[in-house]
């Protein structure tokens, strides 16, 4: 893809979140809307945009070769909670937040910016490399990511149980994610028309996502954001430092250049908008987790486009 073409997908982007921002400024949305196609891209379009993407670009063949490229993801990610666990002694983060920031640090948006970002970049059909991603992502945020923030609101300091951990992290995508790897596996093919209605709802799914950020990007307030130390680093975590790793690190793995290209732009999102609901759940500083993932997500507008061209222009 040439420079061009990166800057079309980038106005494509920014057109569809400018729509959602004027329909929201317009009051055509409610406060019940971002929650509602919240959970339509989540347990509705994303697992049919699974099911329909993945059968049809992997084989049993394939799918060994590009299970390889997990390893890029999970390395990344648990280096990024370590070192975050380094820098958050260094600033002082107080106990109550460090869960917190640790998952804001390391975590990404891989599906409500992340997905549609890279569909526009490399086109639907390197898909599947998003959701091994996300798959990574998902999974370490869920186990790790979500018992720190649970250690932040609780003082008994106690781990979460594998009960809640196994309910918490197997979620619509993934578990199609997992179905559509078992038919793989065994050469299972879907009839024509459960394939045509699978991809038909997954192509909501970027509209729907983009629309979701135009809503949120609206609601944010200047005084939802105080400049802070810890906003400073979260935002060089996730837009310089995480695909910084993937660069450096796709040299000694050997992956598809798209891939890792898909890879790098998939770390560089912002913080994951889950930290903030699952801290409100914990009884963690969820007002923090909120303030900090609006900062990553308003500095997205600056840090994507910059990616997208470098990438595309590649």
């Amino acid at each position: 893809m040439g420079v061009l073409d990166a800057v079309q997908s980038i106005l494509s982007i920014l057109i569809m979140i400018s729509i959602g921002y004027v329909l929201s400024l317009r009051g055509w949305f409610n406060k019940e809307t971002p929650a509602l196609f919240s959970r339509l891209v989540v347990r509705v379009s994303l697992p049919a945009l699974m099911l329909s993407n993945l059968l049809t670009t992997f084989s049993k063949e394939t799918l060994f070769e590009a299970g390889i490229g997990l390893m890029l993801p999970i390395f990344v990610i648990l280096f990024l909670y370590w070192f975050g666990r380094i820098i958050s002694g260094v600033l002082k983060v107080p106990p109550n937040r460090r869960g917190v920031f640790l998952s804001l640090f390391a975590f990404s948006n891989t599906i409500f910016i992340g997905l549609p970002v890279n569909m526009a970049l490399f086109g639907e059909q390197n898909v599947s490399f998003v959701l091994l991603y996300y798959m990574s992502n998902t999974v370490i945020f869920w186990t790790i990511g979500v018992n720190g923030i649970r250690r932040d609101g609780q003082a008994d300091n106690k781990a979460a149980s594998a009960k809640q951990i196994i309910k918490n992290f197997l979620s619509p995508p993934l578990m199609m994610f997992i179905f559509a790897m078992i038919l793989i596996l065994f050469d299972v093919k879907l009839p024509r028309f459960i394939m045509d209605t699978s991809r038909y709802i997954g192509n909501l799914t970027t509209p729907m996502s983009m629309l979701y950020m135009g809503i949120i990007i609206q609601s944010i307030r200047r005084s939802d954001i105080e400049f802070s130390k810890d906003m400073l680093v979260v935002i060089l975590g996730r837009f310089v430092i995480a695909p910084l790793l993937i660069l450096g690190l796709m040299y000694f793995i050997p992956v598809p250049v798209i891939m890792k290209k898909v890879f790098v732009v998939q770390a560089a999102m912002p913080a994951m908008t889950q930290t903030s609901i699952v801290s409100r759940a914990y009884g963690a500083d969820h007002r923090y987790a909120a303030a900090m993932v609006t900062a990553t997500t308003a500095a997205s507008l600056v840090f994507i486009p910059l990616y997208m061209l470098i990438l595309g222009g590649i």
